[in-house]
Formats: structure tokens, sequence, C-alpha cells
């Protein structure tokens, strides 16, 4: 299978505007006789269902929530990146995209992260004349903060809870589209199949999570805006019901995934404090602008934070890399930590924490001041450890945050399926091994306002579509495969509960494909995941029925897909014998511990295609490579010191 991204030639500044003089259009009375599913409606699918609608498109929205404001956007904390250039710091569209290439270890497309660039400008404008409550100065204009692997302030927050304020943003275009009758929204539904007609996406097959119905839709183009796989880890960020199926169904429809072992680890985390939690909290990481990170000089230092003087502690950031201190991309942060607490410095009853402190700015600032940046982000630590991080340092731990692998797209964000399009982190395009804080709000609102309704509609102008109904034998096909999947997870009747087999496969990841891999544990986790799979089929018990409501069945389903996807994880870390971004192969380390690229063997995206028969259902995925070029940001050991 050949990769083609279909990049347009010339300089690269001037891309996007050549790309969409040159796609074709649709006539505005034509629009409506064209139905676009999407399926999902966080920022990246609210926005895209959204602007389709406006544009004249018939839309049907899903959600597996009971309402879009639900979607897990609504989480983000700390902030959405723009090239404004507000503080006249130096900053620039040029800045933006070298800083995003460079912190994603030059592992990312240069065509899609300079678009990624130049949109950002226009996202604040839309969401501002949306009556986004972004933060503002004293005289009223905007206001910026610092975010990790940049030297400028460029990141514009509401308090703590951007992602809510963008999200509700985005839901109240959605929702307008909604009463003008272009959208038609599909909540307590969950897409289970993709369905291919002659080679292109024609539909999907969804399950009413109230009522059990199993229902299939048929449209002209189908968008993926279902965010993230990070739930693979058992113990993540991310919401409980955050999960890969809708891009796994359609990876093993012939969609490839690309760099599914490219995940995040976010540094400022809560720490994990027992066996029965079922999720991780963040702790944004604009606390990184004001907190600085330490740990005491001597291993098994177990005083209390205030105790310990300042001869005796260790800003290990700080010291290790004095250009960007405690601001540091992710997965360098996260790999020191890990480092500190390796050497039995780390702090907690657990031993597995640093401190972030904020004294000195309180000292400084005063408490009124943090209280005015942070608020709701102390009000949640202190109610969830009972701490307050006024008096005492928070206790953070890196925990798993983010995907950057996803779906292949092309420029045009449409992946190896004719007419499937993805949008947001359920793709890889834009952030390579490691993804800079405050650029998933920019790439999901990007892809949803700004680029897919351009591209859908040179697609469709493009292809001739011939009309379809859900009694196609496609349809009636995937709709009699959901249907079985089902029976058999209801009827395997076994003692161990889909949580249990959860958590298990949760640990096999997080100890052989989480902060750091070997090759001799990449293979371990492979023999393990194989043999807990075999168990699952054999000894899970998913109670109840398919014909109502059944939260057990839902998740019995989602597992099942992780099974597969931990072990697709696996494959691509071990096959990338190089350290990158977030991907930290212990046997590819500079001397100093930092990751050791090779440029020569694994500069590309690794995109997998499904590959299983019934005589041999275990994966057998096939890598294809897209070669990564840098013409602009010439690849080079990446230094924050």
């Amino acid at each position: 299978m050949l990769l083609d991204a279909r990049v347009p030639l010339g300089p690269i500044e001037k891309l996007w505007d050549q790309a969409r003089f040159e796609m074709k259009l649709v006539n505005p009375a034509n629009k409506r006789k064209h139905t676009i599913l999407v399926v999902g409606s966080g920022l990246a699918g609210a926005s895209a269902a959204a602007t389709l609608g406006e544009l004249g498109y018939n839309v049907k929205c899903f959600c597996f929530q009971d309402s879009p404001r639900r979607a897990h956007s609504i989480a983000a904390q700390g902030g959405i990146n723009a090239a404004k250039n507000y503080h006249g710091d130096g900053d620039s569209v040029f800045r933006l995209f070298y800083d995003t290439v460079k912190g994603g270890d030059f592992r990312s497309r240069e065509a899609n992260v300079y678009r990624l660039a130049q949109i950002s400008v226009n996202i604040i404008d839309q969401c501002v004349a949306q009556g986004v409550p972004f933060a503002r100065e004293y005289g009223g204009t905007l206001a910026n903060r610092s975010f990790g692997g940049a030297q400028v302030s460029r990141t514009f927050y509401a308090r703590g809870q951007t992602g809510q304020q963008l999200l509700l943003g985005a839901y109240q275009a959605l929702e307008r589209q909604v009463h003008e009758g272009r959208v038609s929204m599909f909540p307590r539904t969950e897409m289970l199949d993709l369905v291919v007609i002659d080679g292109r996406a024609r539909g999907i097959v969804t399950r009413n999570l109230v009522t059990g119905q199993i229902e299939s839709h048929a449209g002209d183009a189908v968008v993926l805006g279902t965010g993230g796989y990070g739930n693979v880890y058992y113990l993540s960020t991310n919401a409980k019901g955050s999960n890969c199926t809708a891009i796994w169904r359609a990876y093993k429809r012939g969609a490839l995934f690309a760099n599914p072992c490219f995940t995040q680890i976010h540094p400022t985390c809560i720490p994990v404090s027992g066996d029965y939690q079922s999720k991780l909290t963040l702790m944004s990481e604009s606390l990184r602008n004001d907190g600085r990170i330490w740990v005491p000089m001597k291993a098994g230092d177990k005083r209390a934070p205030r105790q310990i003087p300042e001869t005796e502690r260790d800003y290990y950031l700080e010291r290790r890399y004095p250009s960007f201190g405690n601001l540091v991309p992710r997965d360098v942060a996260s790999r020191n930590a890990k480092a500190v607490c390796d050497e039995g410095r780390g702090v907690g009853k657990t031993g597995l924490g640093v401190y972030l402190d904020f004294a000195d700015c309180i000292q400084r600032l005063g408490v009124d001041v943090i209280r005015e940046r942070y608020g709701n982000l102390f009000e949640m630590y202190q109610r969830i450890t009972d701490e307050d991080p006024y008096q005492a340092p928070m206790r953070i731990y890196p925990a798993i945050h983010y995907t950057m692998g996803g779906l292949w797209v092309d420029y045009y964000l449409m992946s190896t399926i004719p007419g499937l399009f993805v949008i947001g982190e359920a793709n890889f395009s834009d952030h390579g091994a490691n993804r800079l804080g405050a650029s998933a709000l920019m790439q999901g609102l990007s892809d949803g306002y700004f680029i897919l309704p351009y591209t859908v509609g040179d697609y469709i102008a493009k292809t001739k579509l011939e009309t379809i109904d859900t009694g196609a034998a496609e349809f009636l096909s995937a709709e009699a495969g959901v249907a079985e999947l089902t029976e058999k997870l209801l009827g395997i009747r076994g003692r161990q509960t889909v949580d249990a087999f959860h958590r298990q496969l949760g640990k096999i990841v997080w100890d052989y494909c989480g902060m750091s891999r070997t090759g001799a544990g990449l293979d371990e986790a492979i023999g393990e995941i194989h043999r807990l799979r075999e168990q699952y089929w054999r000894d899970v018990k998913v109670p109840g029925s398919a014909e109502d409501l059944n939260q057990s069945l839902e998740k019995a389903g989602r597992v099942a897909d992780f099974f597969e996807l931990a072990e697709l994880m696996c494959i691509d870390a071990r096959h990338r014998e190089e350290s990158c971004g977030g991907h930290f192969r212990e046997e590819h380390q500079t001397p100093d511990g930092e990751a050791q690229r090779n440029d020569e063997d694994f500069s590309y995206a690794a995109a997998w295609e499904y590959k299983a028969t019934e005589r041999a259902p275990d994966l057998h995925p096939v890598l294809h490579k897209e070669p990564l070029t840098f013409e602009y940001v010439h690849p080079s050991q990446r230094s924050y010191k």
C-alpha cells in the first residue's frame, strides 16, 4: 500500500491557501442533499458538526454521553496555544511551528504542523466571538501564560477550565444547528462498526446504550472525532468512558493505525494512592509557570517538606535545564521525575511523587494573585488529597494523559479508507512523538472549525456517490457482526469482571510500554497480553442483557478492543529501535539519559495495516512507512538546557 500524504507542492507558508484554492466546491443548493456522519462531540467533533451544519450539509452527530457537554474535552485545564504574539516576546507562526516540530522530537509531518500554527490565530478570534471568557489583563486585552517546550507566552486560558469554556462555545454553535434542523443529535449512542461499500466509508452501525437497539446510519462521508486511547492503561487522566472502539473498528475495516506506541505521560498528576482507584487526576501544566519542582537531596528523606532547608533540596529541572527550568516538555519532565524516584528520593508514602511548591511565588506575588490564577485547581487538589497547597507543596507524579498515535490521515485529514475522515486526538498527524502542552485544544478546533469543512466538501465534489440505504448487504452484515459479538460476550458467563481484566491489562502496558521500554520487556508484554486475552474470552463475566442499559456490556466490548490495541502498541514500540519523545527505549539514550533518535532508520510514520484471519485470529499487522522529510526545521538532538 502506497501512503500518499497528498501534501501540495510549494513554499510551506502557502500550502494551505493553495490547497483550498485547488479544492472542488459543492454548490450551496446541493449541500443539503449530502449526509455526513460525525462520531464524537468533543471539541473536534462538535466544532466539525456545527460548521458542517452551518455550511448547509445534513449532519448526524453521535456521542455515547447523555450530552455533548460531557465530552472529555471538558477536562482540559491549562489553555490553548496561538501565535498572536500579544506579549511582543518574539512569538510568530514559524516559532510555534518550530516549537511543535521540535517538541514532537521530529516525528511529525511538517506541512500539517505549519498549517496548525497558521490557523491557531483564527481559533482565538472564533472563540472570543462565541463569548469564551478567556482571562484578560487589567486593561482588557487577552492574557497569556507559558507552557512547556516554549520560551514565549502564547497560551490563552480561562483560569483552569479552558477546555470546559471552549467546549461550551462549540456546544452552543452545535445546538444552534440542531435548532435549525441541520444537525441531528444521537446521544447515548455508541459506534460499533464502520460500513465500507465499494471501498468507501458509507455508514456506521451503532448501539443505543439505553435500549440496546442496534441501528445503521448511511452517509456520504464519516468523520471520527472520538479522542484518544489512553485508557488502555486503565489508570489515566481520561474520563472512564473514553475508549478506542470507534477508531479500532475502523482499523479492522482497513484504516491504517499510525504510531500507536507514541503515548504521552503528563508530569503533573496526583499520585496513585491505592489499588481501589479507577482513574487519575490531572493537575494543569500551567502550574509549572509558578510552581517549582523539587525532591530531597538525600535518598529516603521522609521529613515534612517545610522541615527540609533550601540547601537540602534538589530543584532538579532547574539544575539540569537552566534555559527552560520547570517548563521543559512533558516527556522530559516525566522521565526526570521517574529517575529521581528510582534513586529513592521520591516523596509521599509510596515514594512515587515529587513536590510542586508554590511558596516562592506566594511570597513574591501574594496569595490573592495565585488564587486568581489557579484557585479552582488548588481547591480540586485539596478536596482529593486533604492537603492545602497554599500551605504545603503539592505532590505530583507522571500519568498517562494523551495519545499522539491514531489513525493515519493525509494532509486533508482523510484516512486510507476514502470517505473516512479522522480529526483531533483520534488521528496521528500533528504532534509526532510528544505533544506540547496546550496544543490538543488547538488541534481539535483547527481540524473541526477550519480544515475538515473544506476537505470533506472537496471529497464530495470529486466523488460520484451512489445512492444507498441501510438495507444494503454490507449494512446487514455489519449489524449481524455487532449482534454476534454482543451475544458472545454475554454468553461467556465467566468469573472475573471486566474491570478486573482491564486493571491487569493496564498494569502490563504501564510496566512494559509506559514511561520507559526495553526490547525484552516488550517481548514479555506481548506474551502476557496474549495469555490474558485468551483468559478474557474464557472467563469474563458480563451480567445483564443486551436489551437495556448495561454498562458492563459496554465496557466488555471496549476492553476487548483494548487488548488488541495493547498488542499493536507493543509491536510498534518493539520495532522502533530508537528513543524519541514519549517513546523511550532504555537501550537508546545519550550518556546523560536523554532520548536518542535514529533518524537514519526511523524517520517515518509507522502505519500498521490490520491482518488476521479466522484460522489466525492473533494480530499479524503489516507495516507501511510514510517517510518524514524536514525542509524547514532540521532534525537535531533536542536540547532544553
